[in-house]
Order: structure tokens, then C-alpha cells, then sequence
């Protein structure tokens, strides 16, 4: 091996990452941001998960629990009501993942045993997951602790001021039921939503690089410039050919998910079905938009991994957004996936219709708005 050749090399390829300068800032940042995500935000147990507590009568009882739940790092208690029916709206909104309904006898643990009622937003598996059995084993506690100083209360006492009947009011428990808003919800219904937005963003993106940045570095977007075609006739054209193969490919996952593990759809399909274009064309917005400026495919795949492997993390394809460092939850609503996620999600699990998702729908459509003006008036035909 000539050692003096290889060294020329090396600082020739050093001058061309030089001269790149997307692609260097872009080498330095992805690992940055990768062990980032990793450590602090997909790492560790699900914490801080949004509930809300209903209050229904007042004591010692009510403030042990209450108490408990405070103490605990997987509750995030949002607030504290009166009303258990603002409480499931609360949880049918997605404001919180789950409402904790405390009866009116809950204080009076010796005339009946109380049932603790919990609202649960199954569509959410990883939150309902975790909830499920830290409450359940929470109120077994409560009922245990409970009961030994009732028990240790009445030995102080004499014996004939304990009535004969009293005995079964010191070990009476306190009953849980969970009420799952949205049915029994399976893991695979819960995954396949999120992973047909994801499927589509990293097609639709990836893509994007082959289809412009890599027809200019080829010459084939020369010689097409060098007839009589306009800038808006090619993005167009690539636009329209791209939002066809994705959302062609959308569907395919759809149908398929459909057919191997019997995904419900419990929304309106045709509603779905628009959402995976909306999702495509978004996202072959920001494919225009990165490519209208780098010349090589090389510089595109290098622009789009910190923005593409970040949002997949943060937009809550795998982990609730809320049990995530405050820094990510701020991430994850600037970016588009979010938002997609959230609207398949609301139509396949809840079955929400327009009005419900409509604020999804608009970051979308401003989201793909963006992308294209900034596409398109920075689409530089030289190069």
C-alpha cells in the first residue's frame, strides 16, 4: 500500500466534506442527536403519566390516597375534580391517559366496600400497560393498610365497646374496576397506525433524495431543463408520480395488516384512507423542499437523517409523548409525524371522525403548505 496515495486521498475526501457543508454539520449532529434520544428520552420506565383524580367524598381515607398517588414518580396528577363525568371527557379528549373515580362511601369503609372506578384511555397500550397494575397493586396496599389499623385500633379498645358486627368493617377492601373507554385494544392495533405514518414519512423522504437530488447528480434534471419545461411543470410532476407509488404502498400496508393479524378499524375508512395521502403528501413536501437545493444524493440522505430518525423517535410511535423529558414533548409538536400519528390513531382506535382530528388536519395541511412554497421557490434549476 503507497501510504502517500492513501494520504491524498484522505485529505481530498476531507476537502470535499469541507466544501459540503450540510452534509459535515449533518455528521456531527445525527450521532449527537441519536445518543440523546436514546439516553434521555426512550430509556428507563414510563413516568409521569397524565391522570385525573375524582373526588367524590372527604377524609382521612381520601387524603391517604390521594397522598400515595402524589408520591408516586408514574402518576402526573393533572387536577383534582367533583365530576366524574368532566373527568371521562377528560380522558376521552386524550387530556389525560386515565381518571381515578373515588365513590362517595370511600371514607366509610365500615358501612360497605368502596369500588374505585378507573377510566382508562386503552387506546394508549404502553400507558395502560403501566397504569393497570401500579393501581391495581396501589389500592391492594391501601385496603391492607387500612385494614391492620382498624384491627390495631380496636384491640385498644375494651372489648364490649367493639360491636359483634364490626369485625368484617375493619377488613372490608376497597374494589377496583378498570373501565376500558375503547374496548379491549391489542398491541398490533395500537402499533400499526403509527407505523403506517412512519412507513410513509421515511418512503416519501428517502425517496424524495433518489428522485431529485439523485436525477441532478446523474445530469438527467439537466437535460430535461434543457427543454422548454418549467420548474413548477418537473415538481409537480414528481410530486404527483411520488404521492401516487406511497399512497399506492399506504394502502398495501393497510390491507395487508388487515388481512395477517385482523387490525380493527373502528373510524371511518375513507377517513383513513385520506389521512395516509394527507401524510404522503406531506411528507414528499419536505422531500421538495430539502432537495431543492443540494446537488448530490449523497448531501440529501445526510440533510434528512437528523431530521427524519429524530421525529420518528419523539412523535410517539413507540412511547406516549407525555411520559417524555419535558424538551422532547416541545419537539414533538413542531414536527409533522406527530400529528399524523395522532389523527390514525384517533380514527383507527377511537373511532373519531373529522371534527375530532380537525386540529391535526390543519397542522398537516400547513405543515405540507410550507414544505412546498419553500420547495418550490427554492428550487434551484442550475445546478
Amino acid at each position: 500500500m503507497e501510504m502517500k496515495k492513501v494520504m491524498w486521498m484522505l485529505k481530498k475526501d476531507l476537502i470535499v466534506l469541507w466544501r459540503h457543508k450540510p452534509r459535515l454539520i449533518s455528521i456531527i449532529l445525527f450521532p449527537i442527536l441519536m445518543i440523546t434520544l436514546f439516553g434521555y428520552g426512550m430509556g428507563g420506565t414510563l413516568e409521569n403519566i397524565p391522570v385525573v383524580i375524582v373526588e367524590q367524598s372527604s377524609g382521612p381515607v381520601t387524603d391517604q390516597t390521594v397522598d400515595a398517588m402524589r408520591n408516586m414518580s408514574l402518576y402526573d396528577i393533572k387536577d383534582i375534580l367533583k365530576d366524574p363525568e368532566i373527568a371521562r371527557e377528560m380522558v376521552d379528549t386524550g387530556e389525560v391517559k386515565a381518571a381515578i373515580i373515588l365513590p362517595p362511601n370511600y371514607d366509610n369503609l365500615t358501612s360497605s366496600e368502596p369500588t374505585v372506578v378507573m377510566y382508562l384511555d386503552s387506546s394508549d397500550q404502553l400507558a395502560s400497560q403501566a397504569l393497570v397494575p401500579a393501581t391495581e397493586a396501589l389500592f391492594s396496599k391501601l385496603s391492607g393498610q387500612l385494614a391492620v389499623e382498624r384491627m390495631q385500633g380496636a384491640s385498644m379498645k375494651p372489648q364490649n365497646s367493639t360491636p359483634a358486627s364490626g369485625f368484617q368493617g375493619m377488613v372490608s377492601t376497597i374494589n377496583f374496576q378498570i373501565d376500558r373507554i375503547y374496548g379491549d385494544i391489542k398491541y398490533m392495533d395500537f402499533l400499526v397506525p403509527a407505523i403506517l405514518a412512519m412507513t410513509i414519512m421515511f418512503s416519501c423522504m428517502f425517496g424524495m433524495g433518489q428522485s431529485i437530488a439523485g436525477e441532478r447528480e446523474r445530469g438527467e434534471l439537466a437535460r430535461l431543463f434543457m427543454t422548454p419545461t418549467s420548474v413548477s411543470t418537473v415538481v409537480g410532476g414528481k410530486i404527483i408520480s411520488k404521492l401516487v407509488i406511497e399512497s399506492g404502498r399506504a394502502l398495501l400496508l393497510l390491507f395487508i395488516a388487515i388481512l395477517l393479524f385482523g387490525i380493527k378499524i373502528n373510524g371511518s375508512m375513507l377517513l383513513t384512507i385520506m389521512l395516509l395521502i394527507l401524510t404522503a403528501l406531506c411528507f414528499v413536501g419536505f422531500g421538495i423542499m430539502i432537495s431543492a437545493r443540494v446537488g448530490t444524493q449523497e448531501d440529501y440522505m445526510q440533510m434528512v437523517m437528523p431530521f427524519a430518525m429524530p421525529m420518528m423517535f419523539v412523535s410517539g410511535v413507540f412511547y406516549p409523548i407525555e411520559t417524555m423529558p419535558w424538551i422532547f414533548q416541545k419537539i414533538a409538536y413542531i414536527v409533522p409525524l406527530t400529528y399524523a400519528n395522532n389523527a390514525l390513531r384517533a380514527v383507527m382506535l377511537k373511532g373519531a371522525g373529522v371534527g375530532d382530528i380537525m386540529v391535526n388536519l390543519l397542522v398537516l395541511g400547513g405543515f405540507t403548505l410550507l414544505f412546498f412554497a419553500m420547495g418550490v421557490t427554492r428550487f434551484n434549476r442550475d445546478i
